[in-house]
């Protein structure tokens, strides 16, 4: 299975993306609180996958995306949105997010969505 780092400023997001993807057989490697965290952390340990929140202090997760996409073009990252967020999915997939997973979380859903890029 797949080797993650959830990027997230939320504790509560971190801890439930992290039971729904342990659940289902991957490996946390590690966690960040915001996105110049996540790309510090991204650059040390290269994951197979990213779960990204967009709206983090320090850096947003775009911002982090935009880096980490720069220097890895293959990176997949996963952009974690709440509802309203329109305008930044939107430039998310034009600076590279491979999909979406919208809060409240969906556990079939993000099941789905991280096999699905995985095996891609």
């Amino acid at each position: 299975m797949a080797n993650i780092l959830i990027v997230d400023d939320s504790r509560t997001s971190r801890r439930i993306l992290r039971g729904i993807l342990e659940s289902d057989g991957h490996t946390i490697i590690c966690e960040a609180v915001n996105g110049q965290e996540g790309y510090d952390m991204y650059k040390e340990h290269k994951p197979d996958l990213v779960t990204m929140d967009i709206t983090m202090p320090v850096m947003s997760g775009v911002e982090a995306l935009k880096k980490i996409k720069a220097e890895f073009p293959d990176a997949k990252v996963v952009m974690i949105s709440a509802a309203g967020q329109q305008h930044n999915m939107i430039e998310a997939v034009q600076s590279g997010a491979s999909e979406f997973i919208a809060k409240p979380f969906d556990a079939d859903e993000i099941k789905r969505i991280v096999k699905s890029i995985v095996e891609a």
